[in-house]
């Protein structure tokens, strides 16, 4: 199940890259002045067609949206922050509601708290989901009954794994921790897969047994449960780790290793497999298309765990690579710069070919679609970016990240 997103979104169209060349021009270093060093006082209330600013964002231009979203960043926020919450509570347009709120959630504050409070029950699905990425993010112990009471009504496919994620992060109530466990095993396999992804990336102890079941034995959901288990970081997946690398099929094999690696089983050995892996799996004229997105998959996992050499393994395969091997490099890569945006930041700062790593990551963020995880990269680039004594060259990137980006 692991990268399988990319199938179902796909890549960013030709008429979404003219319209890029077009929003291009627009990004000037006065948009960085005014995100890092603050907007000057007054600056929001003389922004004339603010109204319609907001509108735009559901304009079915693409350039057209890119830009109404930049000027709503750089407004005063204490000046924009209830017009945002006011639209994506009654826009007319469902899209522009969603927008709004995506927008309300980079600029935090006690207004946007309480809107994605409120938002929790939305009718707009979009909205909903939001809300519960936000309520992840944002855990508060008041919310767990609300969540758990949500569980049973929420079916979409779309929005019921960002209620499980959220409920995953509010697992110190032992209503959620029975839930959670119950729901390994029930329902479709995406909702199941959703399940085990949450309870590895928020370090479920109390999930290692169910887990180490479906970890060993066959079925679509094995990788994920090898990676939960790595998260987790259990020694009683020790044994299961064992046993798959002398079992298991060669193409999950990179997964094995970056679970074991997890659990700090010869991390160096299992690092240079799952590189190697994934070399072999892009190699131009042949590879192997299905051992690269679980290399990929694994290497990603590797990198947001801290592994520096597994990123940038990944980032040389990627920027090197052609289609259709670059597509899973570019997902794992931009899911570690969604999950860790300060990690992917100082990499970045580090590499001379920060202009090709960054157009990567605009393919990935085209494929996951994932818009409030980019508003918190945006928000952790102003502030990480601002600070030239922590980060060298810090203006000149901040420069090309808004630019190629789109922020």
């Amino acid at each position: 199940m692991t990268c399988n997103r990319a199938a179902r979104i796909g890549r960013a169209t030709p008429a979404r890259r003219r319209a890029r060349l077009r929003s291009a021009a627009a990004v000037v270093l006065s948009w960085w002045l005014l995100c890092c060093a603050g907007a000057p006082p007054g600056l929001a209330q003389a922004t004339p067609g603010l109204a319609q600013t907001i509108t735009a964002l559901g304009d079915f231009d693409y350039a057209v949206r890119v830009e109404a979203s930049r000027r709503i960043r750089r407004l005063d926020p204490a000046f924009v922050a209830p017009l945002l919450v006011e639209a994506a509570h009654e826009h007319g347009d469902s899209y522009v509601q969603f927008r709004a709120a995506v927008l309300l959630s980079g600029l935090g504050g006690p207004q946007a708290r309480e809107f994605f409070r409120q938002a929790l029950d939305a009718h707009n699905d979009r909205v909903r989901a939001a809300a519960y990425e936000v309520a992840e993010h944002d855990p508060d112990a008041a919310l767990a009954p609300v969540l758990l009471a949500a569980l049973e009504a929420e079916t979409s496919e779309f929005v019921r794994p960002a209620l499980l994620r959220a409920l995953a992060a509010h697992d110190d109530d032992p209503a959620v921790r029975e839930q959670l466990v119950r729901d390994i095993d029930r329902g479709e396999g995406h909702f199941r897969a959703a399940v085990i992804e949450a309870l590895g990336e928020h370090g479920a102890a109390y999930a290692v047994e169910p887990l180490i079941r479906i970890a060993s034995g066959e079925g679509p959901l094995r990788d994920d449960a090898l990676l939960a288990l790595g998260r987790i970081g259990d020694g009683r997946a020790l044994p299961v780790m064992a046993a798959a690398q002398t079992q298991a099929a060669d193409t999950l094999q990179p997964i094995v290793s970056a679970s074991a690696c997890l659990l700090g089983i010869d991390c160096p050995n299992q690092v240079r497999y799952v590189v190697q892996a994934m070399e072999y799996g892009a190699a131009r004229g042949g590879g192997d298309r299905i051992l690269l997105r679980a290399a990929a998959a694994a290497a990603g996992a590797l990198a947001a765990a801290g592994r520096s050499e597994a990123l940038d393994a990944l980032i040389v395969a990627g920027v090197g690579a052609d289609d259709p091997a670059r597509a899973p490099l570019a997902l794992a890569l931009g899911s570690v710069a969604l999950r860790d945006p300060v990690r992917m930041l100082e990499a970045l700062a580090a590499r001379e070919d920060s202009e090709e790593v960054l157009l990567l990551l605009r393919d990935a963020f085209d494929m996951l679609d994932e818009d409030l995880a980019e508003e918190r990269f945006y928000v952790s680039m102003r502030s990480v970016l601002r600070d030239e004594r922590r980060i060298p060259g810090a203006r000149a990137l901040a420069e090309a990240v808004i630019r190629v980006l789109e922020f």
